[in-house]
């Protein structure tokens, strides 16, 4: 197992934490949250993958606030005002200072939930990245007022691999929209798709939060793994 280092830092105006192989590396994944923010659940999931070989910098949509210690209702009071184009600028630097002051040569992308529809975003705006995760992401058929990019359309511009981790019991991405964001994957030019169904899963399975239900905590723990290995076949040299 890699030795791992990890901190919060500063990019700029922009909180972010870190975890990444002691001395560095090539690779590496831009982590966006779930509304639970950069939280212990989340700095695992980084420091998983830093222990996979790949830096992990960790956007922070709430700018410190966290599931750590943030109530649940605040926390959703935020996300009804997280405004699309302000949150691809802010993953942008981060994107760049992973570039220009962390030394890597390849990055990808990973999101759970809200994280998830923005990963999709980014990765149809810039084509540096070089890999895309989508965990159960939050795609509505009526879009609140802060959703003015349509994930499922912008998606089709995407070149990197994909894939999308679906939750089979989704009450947030109805099955149309699923099918329409995978017929949308799939009919690219470039950039495999790969797309694991978990029937009966909840949206936000990967949420230990969610674990007590066993078809939850399943999906976590067989997708996961495959989650490490594609970024390492993707992102790591």
């Amino acid at each position: 197992m890699t030795d791992i280092e990890t901190k919060f830092l500063q990019v700029g105006e922009l909180r972010a934490y870190l975890a990444r192989p002691v001395g560095g590396s090539a690779g590496a994944m831009l982590l966006l949250p779930m509304i639970t923010g950069i939280d212990a659940q989340v700095r695992e999931y980084a420091e998983d993958i830093g222990r996979a070989g790949a830096t992990a910098l960790v956007w922070d949509p709430w700018h410190g606030p966290s599931a750590d210690d943030t109530p649940y209702e605040r926390l959703a009071e935020m996300m009804g005002q997280l405004d699309d184009e302000t949150s691809l600028a802010e993953m942008t630097s981060l994107l760049d200072f992973a570039f220009d002051e962390l030394g890597v040569s390849k990055i990808g992308v990973i999101g759970w939930c809200l994280g998830g529809r923005l990963a999709l975003l980014l990765a149809a705006r810039d084509e540096r990245t070089v890999a895309v995760v989508a965990y159960h992401p939050s795609i509505w058929d009526s879009a609140p007022a802060n959703h003015p990019l349509d994930a499922v359309e912008l998606s089709a511009a995407i070149t990197a691999p994909v894939m999308v981790l679906h939750a089979g019991a989704d009450t947030v991405m109805s099955a149309d929209t699923f099918r329409d964001l995978q017929q949308t994957l799939q009919q690219r030019r470039t950039g495999a798709t790969i797309v694991h169904v978990y029937p009966g899963a909840e949206h936000g399975f990967s949420a230990p939060s969610r674990h007590g239900n066993k078809v939850n905590a399943d999906a976590y723990a067989l997708s996961w793994p495959q989650v490490l290995r594609f970024v390492a076949d993707t992102a790591l040299d």
